[in-house]
């Protein structure tokens, strides 16, 4: 019977909680989602679902002594990792860092502090708590600046600045996103992107996953990323160094620690972004289907204080890119079209939006995911490059259609 499993809260609920949910529930756990958006697809797979916002630390705690939880796990967002850490705390769960060495690693404020403290590679930056102060400080930097809210993900809220002007405009568009009210001025670091996903036990990487990132309309946002990453080995090396520092620095528990970083033309990594909660468009199948690790299975193993001593890094097994289906325009969707060079790569994909939905922001709003897989790594590269061209969204400016038509 349900009631007789370990019962795991998922602060969260969205399509890119999916595999977590699904690894979970193998594990033997009874799986209750959160969130105010009650039609995100995650809750179908879930056991259980209550209407509350996983932002709302109070609301969560509340909710996880209510149900009587016996482990909580993040959802891939900031803000779920810091309510899963702040309930875990409280309610002494395993698997997560204290309330204050979480808000560390998740805004973006002071973790810049965190590194220039410690001699991190990390960009000149500095987080200020009010527009005038913010304002002030722009004589001290080096134009191009970031401009970022300390507590957004996937390039909200994000301003590339050239001149003091801009900078104030971005300043003041950034406060009033940021719910904490804070805000991070950091220099422009030049360099190609990329992401190193590790899990860590006893402050040592035991396994580790590096990727390319690539960028389509939306310089923040990633919309691809692809396997086996390009940079080399001592790049690699000087990373796993970097996590570990971190990790015995602030005494994190065991799993996961995600980073973001730019390679310059020294070929020395900066840490730009760096997370404990999983990334998200289903990089959690990505890693899986590029290594046939339960990745997803790991992170809940690891979030709910389970063994993992197993795991360990395994060779990529092909070449392998996840890829966001975005369009290239606001409108009514009437057909995602996939160019037949391409249509024999395509081996898993998950697609969510149907003809007659509205794109409203094409930035931000994501169609589905699809990945591909390729026979060589130059193939990779060169589709990889060019699949917003490759993989076209067809747009029309139409009322909005009722059909329910799916791609």
């Amino acid at each position: 019977m349900a009631s007789l499993k370990p019962r795991l809260l998922v602060c969260g609920g969205g399509y890119a909680d999916i595999p977590q949910i699904q690894a979970a529930k193998a594990l033997g756990f009874y799986v209750i989602t959160t969130g105010n958006r009650e039609h995100d697809l995650g809750h179908k797979y879930s056991d259980e679902y209550y209407l509350e916002d996983f932002s709302d630390r109070q609301a969560m705690l509340q909710l996880a002594k209510r149900l009587k939880i016996d482990a909580v796990c993040a959802s891939c967002n900031d803000f779920a990792a810091l309510s899963a850490a702040y309930v875990a705390e409280h309610l002494n769960l395993p698997g997560h860092d204290s309330f204050e060495v979480a808000k560390i690693i998740h805004h973006k404020d002071l973790y810049r502090r965190f590194a220039s403290a410690n001699n991190i590679r990390s960009p000149f930056a500095a987080g200020f708590a009010d527009e005038a102060s913010a304002v002030a400080s722009l004589p001290q930097f080096s134009f191009p600046l970031m401009i970022k809210p300390v507590d957004l993900t996937g390039g909200k809220g994000i301003t590339k600045v050239f001149s003091e002007q801009q900078a104030i405009q971005a300043i003041e568009r950034a406060f009033r996103l940021s719910r904490e009210r804070r805000v991070v001025v950091e220099e422009f670091v030049e360099g190609s992107r990329h992401g190193i996903t590790t899990f860590v036990r006893d402050g040592k990487v035991v396994f580790h996953f590096c990727d390319d990132e690539y960028y389509g309309k939306n310089p923040y946002l990633v919309s691809a990323a692809s396997a086996p990453g390009s940079v080399s080995q001592q790049t690699v090396q000087h990373l796993i160094a970097t996590i570990e520092k971190i990790a015995i620095l602030l005494n994190l528990v065991s799993g996961l620690i995600h980073v973001q970083y730019i390679v310059d033309s020294e070929d020395l990594p900066t840490v730009i972004e760096i997370c404990r909660r999983p990334p998200g468009d289903l990089y959690t199948r990505f890693v899986k289907h590029a290594t046939g690790i339960d990745y997803p299975g790991y992170i809940v193993k690891a979030c709910s204080g389970l063994d993992f001593s197993d795991l360990k890094s395994s060779p990529i097994k092909t070449y392998v890119t996840r890829h966001c289906i975005m369009s290239d325009r606001a409108g009514v969707i009437s057909d995602v079209l996939f160019d037949k060079s391409i249509e024999h790569n395509v081996f898993d994909q998950f697609l969510w939006s149907k003809k007659g939905d509205v794109i409203h922001d094409e930035l931000t709003q994501k169609l589905g995911i699809v990945f591909l897989r390729f026979d060589s790594i130059k193939e990779m590269i060169i589709k990889t490059k060019n699949l917003h061209e490759l993989i076209k969204v067809s747009i029309e400016n139409l009322a909005i259609s009722n059909s329910d038509e799916k791609f």
